[in-house]
């Protein structure tokens, strides 16, 4: 009996089993199965439903546009200063960051060698103007020994005699001559190692900043400016300073000539701008970049500019009647630009144009576009002409870009 109960309930248990493992195989299956069919009508819809699209809508009303650009400030006048003369540092002045006059004394250079050139040239400019008065001497002997055999009567002294001593006088001066030569050239000489002696002392070319120093008591510095001297001071005039910038070809004809108005900003100004205007141009394009610099010098008293500093140089661009649009508008092709234009059944048609102005996030288009047409904003190259597609939403007000219709 017992056995017979153990059956029962094994083979009630069994059964169990097979119905929970018969339900779980249903949901699974029906789970499967409504995923499956999901799939499915997603893809029928999705090959079915237009490709959304951004578009920017052609208006007119634009007024003159604005170019802003970076610039780079720099010094209008900058200089390395080199050692005229060797010798040792024995002493310098200023220091980085301090402001210096014209003339004013920057280092002293202790130059031993020079100072005993300079006494041994005088040394041997006093010889040689001894030397001068000995030929001198020498010279008014002969004159006078060579009068006397001149004015003798013919038949006391031998002609041979007379024109030794006619010889003699010449060549003592030549030899006078020679002496006094010997003293300009020792006088240069003496002038040249005094003219050096000056540069013992570095002095400013300018009234400016220093901007850097590279020297220290008892450096050994080395005359010239070659690769294998060190120099020893950098300055540079920062008031009036020089602003930069490069501009684009397309900006010539508005840019490319003097006096035309800027303004000036940069980070440290706190939002505050600087005006300033085109004080000259290179007349030229760069055939590599396709632009042209600019240079504006601005008057920089309280030295808020500084050399090397990044700024951004703002213009404004006359109104030139052309239809203005994004960049992202237009698609390039071996054909040229051209513009996708969404008709009014959604189909595109790509329509070529001609760039009057780029101004980088915006180009100018003379020719191609018309008032009032919607142009798709980066476009997949997998939709062709005739397509359609379907715009993302209404235009949002004030949200396409004002443009002037082509004249």
């Amino acid at each position: 009996m017992p056995s017979d109960v153990m059956g029962q309930k094994l083979q009630r248990a069994g059964i169990a089993v097979a119905v929970v493992l018969l339900l779980a195989f249903l949901v699974v299956y029906v789970t499967k199965w409504h995923s499956e069919r999901g799939l499915a009508h997603d893809t029928r819809t999705g090959a079915t439903s237009l490709p959304a699209v951004d578009v920017v809508v052609v208006r007119g009303g634009a007024a003159a546009a604005s170019l802003t650009l970076p610039g780079e400030t720099a010094a209008w006048y900058e200089s390395t200063i080199y050692a005229r003369v060797s010798g040792y540092v024995a002493k310098w002045y200023v220091d980085i960051g301090d402001q210096v006059k014209n003339g004013q004394l920057l280092a002293l250079i202790d130059t031993p060698e020079l100072d005993a050139e300079l006494l041994a040239a005088k040394a041997k400019l006093q010889v040689s103007q001894a030397q001068v008065k000995v030929k001198e001497a020498d010279a008014a002997f002969a004159a006078s020994t060579y009068a006397r055999w001149r004015d003798s009567p013919k038949g006391v002294v031998s002609e041979q005699e007379r024109e030794d001593k006619k010889a003699g006088d010449s060549a003592a001066l030549a030899q006078l001559e020679a002496a006094r030569a010997q003293v300009n050239s020792d006088q240069a000489d003496v002038d040249r190692l005094t003219a050096f002696e000056q540069f013992k002392r570095v002095t400013a070319p300018y009234a400016g900043t220093i901007v850097e120093r590279r020297i220290d008591i008892g450096n050994l510095v080395t005359a010239g400016s070659s690769n294998s001297t060190t120099p020893l001071y950098r300055i540079a005039q920062d008031d009036p300073i020089r602003v930069f910038v490069d501009l684009p070809q397309s900006a010539a004809p508005d840019l490319m000539k003097v006096g035309v108005p800027a303004t000036i900003s940069t980070n440290d100004l706190s939002g505050h701008t600087i005006p300033g205007h085109i004080t000259r141009t290179s007349d030229a394009i760069d055939p590599k970049a396709r632009t042209f610099r600019a240079e504006l010098d601005i008057p920089n008293p309280d030295r808020r500019l500084i050399p090397g500093l990044y700024v951004q140089v703002g213009f404004q661009l006359q109104n030139s009647g052309m239809s203005q649009v994004p960049a992202a508008a237009l698609v390039f092709s071996a054909a040229g630009p051209k513009v996708a234009v969404v008709e009014g059944d959604g189909a595109i048609r790509f329509q070529p144009v001609t760039i009057g102005r780029d101004d980088g996030d915006k180009v100018e288009l003379s020719a191609g576009v018309t008032d009032g047409e919607r142009l798709v904003l980066n476009i997949s190259n997998q939709i062709v002409a005739g397509e359609k597609v379907r715009v993302s939403g209404d235009e949002p007000a004030g949200s396409s870009v004002a443009m002037s219709p082509v004249r």
